[in-house]
């Protein structure tokens, strides 16, 4: 079943025109941006995306009632739901950006700094933020993860990253000085720290993948 509507819910810190244009480009019928529960009432799948620093994040989700709307679509109508970069960290437990954010808890987990003094396996400092394109390992079989050859490349920019308590949730990781997760899933939620819009062919057959999926793993 093809998605004939995706909501992008805009809570102004998003890149919501790439996110746009890329699901229209792998078939989505019609895309609506908008928070406003009453317009996404009738959608068919939810992306809910996100850039910027979290404090400010929660402020606006806080604000314009996304917690209540996502914990809608998730959990009483059972919508799938695609988290993208910040989208993805706010789902978690807590965030150390700002010196400490409480984040939505809907997967436990917490959002940790890469550090000032990062480096890789032979001792070469590394910058942050974490900015370009890097391998994910996809750690279990999913249908977002169809076509996707394992330790494709998807393009990355972040100086936080998420890691999940419950290590069942985890669906790809990726390294950069420390390994993290890189992609989550729970029933008719996946949610990515990379960019899919911005990932070429891996992100839009992810994308496109999102638009044929009934929420089930």
């Amino acid at each position: 079943m093809t998605a004939g509507t995706v909501a992008v819910i805009d809570y102004g810190m998003g890149n919501l025109h790439s996110v746009a244009s890329a699901l229209k480009h792998v078939g989505a019928q019609r895309v609506l941006v908008s928070h406003d529960p009453a317009q996404i009432g009738e959608v068919d799948r939810v992306i809910f995306p996100g850039v910027g620093a979290i404090r400010d994040c929660m402020a606006e989700i806080r604000r314009l009632d996304c917690d209540k709307l996502l914990l809608d679509v998730l959990e009483s109508r059972h919508i799938p739901v695609l988290g993208i970069c910040v989208g993805m960290q706010s789902m978690l437990s807590h965030s150390e950006e700002n010196d400490g954010v409480d984040c939505l808890n809907l997967v436990e987990g917490e959002v940790r700094y890469f550090g000032d003094d990062l480096r890789d396996a032979n001792g070469n400092r590394l910058k942050v933020p974490h900015m370009g394109w890097n391998q994910v390992q996809q750690t279990i079989d999913h249908p977002l993860w169809q076509g996707i050859e394992d330790q494709a490349r998807f393009y990355f920019v972040h100086s936080y990253y998420a890691d999940c308590a419950d290590r069942e949730l985890v669906a790809g990781r990726a390294n950069y000085g420390v390994g993290f997760d890189a992609a989550i899933a729970r029933d008719n939620l996946f949610a990515v720290q990379f960019h899919p819009e911005k990932s070429a062919d891996a992100g839009l057959t992810l994308l496109r993948n999102f638009l044929h999926w009934n929420g089930q793993s």
